[in-house]
């Protein structure tokens, strides 16, 4: 995994991806059985996860949810890890909109990237793993940025001829990761863990 900064697996808050009041479809159990779940992404690491909502709570898609230690309001707790395939199709569909909400209400970690992005191999570039960016706009971005550090997003459109919203690149690669377990460098996400 690649990154700028050491990653901590802890995720203190989550966006709710889908509500599912009577849990997962698959869930072979009869329906008296059967308890309220979560599926959230969470906001540092976007970790994919399924949780337990508070009794007589119905978190909508898109929210905001606190899911650190002591008092939580909406989720009672995390339940497990999951991988992008074990989303719901709802889930699924909710979850690029959620992570680039994630990414502008964040705009200075994410921009951080463009400014420090370095080479990791002697062919190949961190900024080339966002999809849509060649050799191209990749020096192009480097030539930029040796004048001085973008200050945000517009920044960078404005300096960086040929590049549009920085937001949707990141937003992309975000979820190029989350499909592909096996992807083979890691900027944003962390990997699932191995299974036991």
């Amino acid at each position: 995994m690649i990154g700028l900064e050491k990653k901590a697996e802890k995720e203190e808050v989550a966006y709710i991806l889908d509500y599912l009041p009577y849990g997962r479809s698959d869930d072979p159990r009869p329906m008296y059985q059967k308890k309220p779940l979560v599926q959230g992404v969470g906001e540092k690491h976007f970790v994919l996860m399924e949780m337990i909502p508070k009794e007589n709570v119905s978190p909508k898609p898109g929210d905001m949810v606190y899911i650190g230690e002591g008092d939580r309001p909406v989720i009672d707790h995390v339940k497990r890890r999951i991988t992008y395939n074990e989303l719901t199709h709802g889930a699924q569909m909710e979850l690029p909109i959620v992570v680039e909400k994630i990414i502008l209400s964040d705009e200075k970690r994410f921009l951080s990237f463009f400014n420090e992005a370095y080479p990791i191999t002697t062919r190949l570039h961190m900024l080339e793993l966002l999809p849509g960016i060649g050799k191209k706009l990749m020096w192009a971005i480097i030539d930029e940025r040796k004048k001085g550090k973008f200050e945000s997003f517009k920044d960078l459109v404005n300096k960086v001829k040929g590049l549009h919203a920085p937001e949707k690149l990141i937003t992309n690669r975000v979820m190029d990761e989350l499909k592909d377990d096996n992807i083979k460098y890691r900027i944003f996400t962390t990997p699932m863990p191995p299974k036991r």
